[in-house]
């Protein structure tokens, strides 16, 4: 009996033993594996490209304005309907005349009176019968009366509300038989032939602008809503002259041709400028991680182990990344294989060049 228990206590003691081995010889075959392995390793390309960048937008009409009446009445007449494209000259309005016509009438008829009067006088005058300020008060009373007619005439003209530019109209504010005092609010008229199109700018941005202006900055892209670039290029044309004090921003003006109409007054969606970067650090997408919502790197120091840091984006293009602040050109940061280290861990890499690494991404940033 106490042969047979020792004998198991023996053998329970030797498989202890051989598990710690195999443990042992597991570890130090891992370590051994991960000392084999070589990390891809880079640096950061310094070059001078170019970047697109996008800036929220508001679309206007080149001209944009508000008709309304200028004379009190009855909107007798509609000539145009909402959404209508409309000619200069083209008659859209009609306010009922009838005041308007009676009140020519009279001012004629009151005229024609007077210059008998004048008529008259002038003989007399010319005969030395009365004098020559008599003469002059009724040629006076007789250029007020005219005047009186072009008054009434203007009036008149004023019960017709006329297209002051080609352009397209908006709702109506008013309906037919509607009763309209001097002033009301008729409609809008847009001439979308061109499209000013306002955008702001962040003063560094500005700067940077004004400092490395060129024609190519000149020409800019609109993104529409659905997330298609409009046909037509635009060019800035305009900056205004003061920043916003409270946003810090400037805002631009680009004008851009619509001969199919597309662009109307109040659409919305992004501006896509060209901007030009002096040795900027360029670096592979690949060899960045996001942790809440930041950009990393793991930077390889001068033992050979590797450190997570933060990075700021300056832009993004296909496959790479513009680092604004994080990294120095001599920096060398692991390329492939990040989810495989961990912090502080010591690896075995060889280099890569940036050039070579950066020209096999797709790059057409030049």
């Amino acid at each position: 009996m106490l042969l047979k228990i020792l004998t198991k206590r023996i053998l329970m003691l030797l498989s202890v033993c051989a598990l710690v081995g195999n443990i042992g010889c597991s570890t130090k075959a891992e370590e051994k594996k991960e000392e084999e392995v070589k990390f891809s390793v880079t640096s950061p390309l310094v070059k001078d490209t170019t970047a697109t960048k996008d800036y929220v937008c508001q679309v206007h009409s080149i001209q944009h304005i508000e008709l309304r009446a200028l004379e009190k009445g009855y909107l007798q007449k509609i000539f145009v309907d909402e959404g209508q494209y409309v000619k200069q000259g083209q008659l859209m309005f009609q306010i009922m005349p009838v005041v308007y016509n009676a009140e020519l009438q009279k001012s004629q008829a009151e005229a024609n009176y007077v210059g008998i009067e004048y008529q008259n006088t002038k003989r007399l005058a010319d005969s030395n019968i009365v004098s020559k300020n008599e003469l002059a008060l009724a040629k006076a009373k007789f250029d007020k009366a005219k005047a009186e007619v072009a008054l009434a005439q203007t009036h008149l003209q004023f019960t017709q509300i006329r297209a002051p530019f080609s352009g397209i109209m908006d709702h109506f504010q008013v309906r037919l038989g509607s009763l309209v005092d001097e002033g009301d609010l008729l409609t809008t008229l847009s001439d979308n032939s061109k499209m000013w199109v306002y955008f702001n700018v962040p003063e560094a941005e500005y700067l940077d602008y004004k400092a490395h202006h060129d024609e190519n900055m000149k020409h800019v892209k609109l993104l529409m809503a659905n997330n298609e670039l409009f046909d037509h290029p635009g060019e800035v044309q305009t900056i205004e002259a003061d920043f916003n004090n409270e946003t810090g921003n400037i805002a631009f003006r680009a004008t851009f041709p619509n001969p199919k109409g597309l662009l109307r007054h109040g659409e919305t969606g992004n501006i896509r400028m060209t901007i030009p970067l002096k040795n900027a650090l360029i670096i592979p997408q690949k060899a960045t991680f996001e942790v809440l919502e930041k950009k990393y790197v793991y930077v390889i120091d001068k033992d050979s182990k590797i450190r997570s840091r933060e990075i700021t984006i300056a832009a993004e293009m296909p496959h790479i990344f513009v680092v604004q602040s994080g990294l120095k050109k001599d920096d060398k940061i692991l390329l492939e294989g990040l989810r495989q280290v961990r912090e502080n861990q010591k690896i075995q890499y060889k280099f890569e060049q940036p050039q070579a690494v950066v020209s096999n991404l797709s790059l057409y940033a030049e």
